[in-house]
């Protein structure tokens, strides 16, 4: 039977259709991973899609270190460069070696071992390969010898052999058990790989053992006691986290691996914005913040240059988490309000305390600084975000209305109906995520045209007119008012950019989630703080936690050009306006047409009617248990009160023309408002309710 082997083996080789050619098998190579493309086709983020093997990309034989040929050979094929596919002199020592010894001796050449790569036919069996395999495995040889060079062959065979477990390539191997490309590989490494060739499965000792004994044949440096510690290292090196990285709106762009999928994305945008996040995270470990996102978008078209979901330390997506949205709601109320022509940027809005009833208790509404600043205009109301004005506001407006107006803008966070939320809306009690808040800047920024983003490239879509462009353009004009701003954040913060922008931040209840939401004539920058596992922050505000995030990848984006207001609508005037009295100075302010005035007034307290401010009636006031009885006190507050008293439980109180301060007592109550004459003008039934 060898005889006949080894006579048809010795006849002329011819190239035959069945065999691939070296251009076709690198082609068809898929890595197991598939790449995430940005707009201009670069790679920024990899995921394993295939988890039968670990492939990487294929590796060029110039790219590979030359020791790894060289072991290989030693190893697998010493005459490699002599024979023609099969070693007839190794064929036939190996065939004495097998009928004299117990232990079997192979004689299969590195170009037999490609054949079997290549065809799943020609691959050995648990029992080892039958003697129609070899024959056949010895012809496909023979083939490949014809039509392919010796460097094609070792080639393909270090990019197609299986080194260990699932690693199949040496790319693939350099990388998980040495942390190197392929080219940087030295001597004892590359040892170790060809050792790993013959029994990918072996015991790091045997490995070892082979390895040793190629360096003794190489007559390379190298001691067996170092050798065997560095083959326990590499073999115990733990195996990457098949668990793809990349959050799952970019996960679900890939689904083959081997292949890239183009997506909006700017890679340079992308690793800027990913930078700063990093950087500035780190900055506040201090203060209890260990995680963020960031997002920007194209205003034009809607397409996402930026998805920093993570500061890549794990699996959660900060862009698409739901968040207390804090006061980042605010502008899209003020814009309503203007809109519905219920106010104007120079409206009067009384930032005092006020009480609102709700399900049997007072929702009694506070600045950031728990200060009041008495009369703002809605212009500094928005600007220096004041929360009473903002729910005076939503009261005027309507919380239906204005929960309809977030639905339309996008905000599907938004489950519960508007009951559910209730005053607290204007403050930002819903939930809302980092993607859908930053496109509904992205309307008022695009003059009121509301569509979807995109991280699939497409044709230009169409936006929808939703929001009025001329309330639009005044909502943005405030938000990029660095004076109207100053009362609450300075007139220099991460907020004031040298270039026209428009800017809102937003904290959530105990400093849990920190917002910074902004644009530019071009484009839309989000960006959120806080931990994923809703930690609060410690004495971190907007413009401390996410505007120095979001000043930084704004500048970066506007590095080149510089970002231009855009013109006025048509439906809109400017005109010089006053206040009586003068709570803010004479400015000129833009007006909807058919709204503008000269002069503001507001209505002086002495003309204001006489009515209790707080407590509500039927409202339930809770004695706080960490507050020590001496010192906690309930503030008796009234509008319009002259000469007015207070009068409680039928007991005369004392004057209400200011603040006054009682010590709560548990039980029930009811104070009185009552003019000169003792006669009651108003009155409140509350509760006070102990530990």
């Amino acid at each position: 039977m060898r005889h006949w082997i080894a006579a048809l083996l010795l006849a002329p080789a011819v190239v035959l259709a069945g065999v691939p050619t070296p251009a076709e098998v690198r082609a068809a190579w898929q890595p197991s991973q598939a790449r995430l493309l940005d707009r201009h086709g670069v790679a920024i983020d990899s995921v394993r899609v295939d988890l039968r093997a670990r492939r990487a990309d294929w590796v060029a034989l110039a790219d590979i270190s030359p020791a790894l040929g060289a072991a290989v050979l030693q190893a697998e094929d010493q005459r490699f460069l002599q024979h023609g596919g099969v070693d007839l002199r190794a064929a036939t020592q190996a065939a004495w070696d097998n009928l004299l010894r117990r232990r079997p001796r192979g004689a299969s050449t590195i170009t037999m071992q490609l054949a079997g790569l290549l065809d799943a036919e020609l691959r050995a069996r648990r029992e080892g390969r039958s003697w129609r395999q070899k024959f056949d495995q010895a012809l496909a040889a023979r083939e490949i010898e014809a039509g392919w060079s010796k460097a094609q062959i070792l080639e393909a065979y270090l990019n197609l052999a299986s080194f260990r477990g699932e690693l199949q390539g040496v790319g693939a191997a350099a990388r998980a058990l040495f942390n190197k490309a392929p080219s940087g590989l030295d001597g004892t490494e590359s040892a170790i790989l060809a050792a790993l060739l013959r029994a990918p499965s072996a015991a790091p000792r045997v490995v070892a053992r082979r390895a040793c004994q190629l360096v003794a044949e190489l007559r390379w440096p190298g001691a067996c006691a170092a050798i065997e510690w560095r083959t326990a290292v590499a073999l115990a090196r733990p195996a990457p986290a098949a668990r793809p990285s990349a959050p799952p709106a970019l996960r679900r762009l890939l689904d083959t691996a081997g292949t890239g999928a183009r997506t909006t994305l700017d890679a340079g945008v992308q690793a800027a914005a990913l930078e700063a996040l990093r950087r500035h995270v780190r900055e506040l470990a201090d203060r209890n913040v260990g995680d963020g996102a960031v997002v920007v978008i194209d205003n034009a078209g809607g397409e996402l240059l930026a998805y920093v979901a993570n500061t890549g330390n794990g699996q959660v997506d900060g862009v698409a988490a739901s968040r207390q949205a804090g006061s980042t709601l605010k502008p899209f109320l003020y814009q309503l309000a203007l809109e519905r022509r219920l106010l104007t940027a120079a409206s009067l809005l009384d930032d005092s305390p006020v009480g609102i009833a709700q399900g049997g208790g007072a929702y009694v509404p506070q600045n950031y600084d728990r200060a009041f600043k008495g009369y703002a205009s809605v212009r500094t109301s928005l600007a220096s975000s004041l929360n009473v004005p903002a729910v005076r506001t939503l009261l005027l407006v309507g919380v239906e209305r204005f929960h309809a107006r977030l639905r339309q803008l996008g905000f599907t966070t938004l489950t519960e109906d508007a009951d559910f939320y209730g005053p607290s809306l204007a403050l930002g009690s819903a939930e809302v995520n980092l993607l859908e808040l930053s496109n509904a800047y992205r309307s008022l920024a695009n003059g009121g045209r509301h569509g979807a983003p995109t991280l699939r490239p497409r044709a230009r879509v169409p936006s929808a007119a939703l929001l009025d462009p001329g309330a639009s353009f005044v909502i943005g004009d405030i938000l990029a008012d660095r004076g109207a701003r100053s009362p609450t954040f300075g007139l220099h913060s991460d907020l004031a950019t040298s270039y026209w922008s428009a800017v809102k931040t937003g904290t959530s209840k105990d400093m849990r989630d920190n917002w910074c939401v902004g644009y530019s004539d071009r484009y839309t920058v989000g960006v959120w703080v806080g931990n994923f596992d809703g930690q609060p922050m410690w004495d971190v505000s907007g413009v401390s936690g996410a505007a120095p995030v979001w000043r930084e990848v704004m500048d970066y984006l506007h590095r080149a050009r510089p970002g231009r207001q855009g013109a006025a609508p048509p439906s809109l005037l400017r005109r010089t306006v006053a206040w009586e009295p003068a709570h803010e100075p004479a400015r000129e302010e833009w007006f909807l047409r058919g709204t503008e005035t000269a002069l503001v007034e507001a209505l002086p307290a002495s003309r204001r009617t006489p009515k209790i401010v707080y407590p509500l009636d039927g409202g339930i006031v809770a004695v706080d248990p960490d507050i020590p009885d001496r010192v906690e006190r309930i503030l008796f507050r009234a509008q319009g009160a002259g000469e007015h008293r207070w009068r409680l439980d039928g007991q005369d109180f004392g004057p209400a023309a200011g603040p006054l301060p009682w010590q709560p007592v548990p039980g029930e109550h009811r104070l009185d408002l009552v003019d000169a004459d003792g006669k009651t003008v108003s009155s409140s039934r509350f509760e006070v309710r102990g530990n």
